[in-house]
């Protein structure tokens, strides 16, 4: 199974045959990992775990030309929030398959499980986002961000999916933060988790990881996507945590575009 990071929160996942897209986004302007819509275009099966625009807002682009025609044979696989606001910007949302939690996907050999997750609270970070120098220097980012945001909402309704491949699970969430009622496996062979968007993303790590307990961590999410809003966070207080409570489970910050075997 190879597991590759694209930048922010996409995931390619290849294994059994199969390539499984998570969260396709193109880096605005600054972006830490600067990439483009070319990087996604090969992938017909997408996987959505909410409707934020750095999640979601590539597929209409990736779906239809700018005559509204189709240019893809992909499948994207969502909650009825995202599907319903990809409804409103394509012509023909055919290729849109809504999922809710406790469906089964079969791709293949992949089996993929929807579970229930939350998004994480950024609480005081949108203060110091709103106070950073850093809205001068990105202004025409932030002036997009103000008015796309509205067209991407999350909608309480943010996904966790666990996929089955040659013996192996990986879970992987959209964003940091689990739902208090749902049962999600023990001790995954790889646990991918968001690592930004809460005043303090080493402690709520930790407590997913207390939770779940996986054999292995793959961060994602840390990089600054899109300027001014987004950040870098530094991931060393986690690891540091992880060394000293978890020493037997192993994290790992990914290098964007580099493979990673599992």
């Amino acid at each position: 199974m190879k597991i590759t990071w694209l930048g922010t929160a996409a995931i390619r996942i290849e294994a059994a045959g199969e390539r499984l897209l998570f969260d396709p986004f193109v880096q605005l302007v600054g972006g830490e990992n600067p990439n483009c819509l070319d990087d996604f275009l090969e992938d017909e099966v997408i996987f959505i775990t909410h409707g934020h625009l750095d999640h979601l807002m590539e597929i209409p682009e990736l779906l239809e030309d700018e005559d509204g025609e189709a240019c893809s044979d992909a499948t994207v696989y969502c909650g009825s929030v995202a599907a319903d606001t990809l409804d409103g910007m394509l012509q023909d949302a055919g290729q849109v398959v809504k999922v809710s939690p406790g469906d089964c996907i079969r791709i293949g050999r992949v089996s993929v499980k929807v579970h229930p997750g939350r998004h994480a609270r950024p609480g005081r970070t949108a203060l110091k986002t709103l106070l950073s120098p850093r809205m001068v220097r990105y202004a025409g980012n932030a002036l997009a961000l103000a008015w796309l945001n509205r067209r991407f909402p999350e909608g309480g309704q943010t996904l966790v999916y666990e996929m089955e491949a040659e013996g192996k699970t990986v879970l992987l969430l959209g964003s940091m933060g689990l739902a208090p009622e749902a049962d999600y496996p023990k001790g995954a062979d790889l646990l991918i988790l968001p690592f930004q968007g809460c005043p303090d993303p080493a402690g709520q790590a930790a407590r997913i990881v207390e939770r779940l307990r996986p054999k292995r961590i793959l961060l994602d999410h840390f990089d600054d996507a899109f300027p001014p809003v987004s950040r870098s966070v530094d991931t060393r207080p986690f690891k540091k945590l992880m060394q000293e409570r978890y020493p037997d489970i192993r994290a790992a910050k990914p290098v964007a575009g580099r493979p990673v075997e599992l």
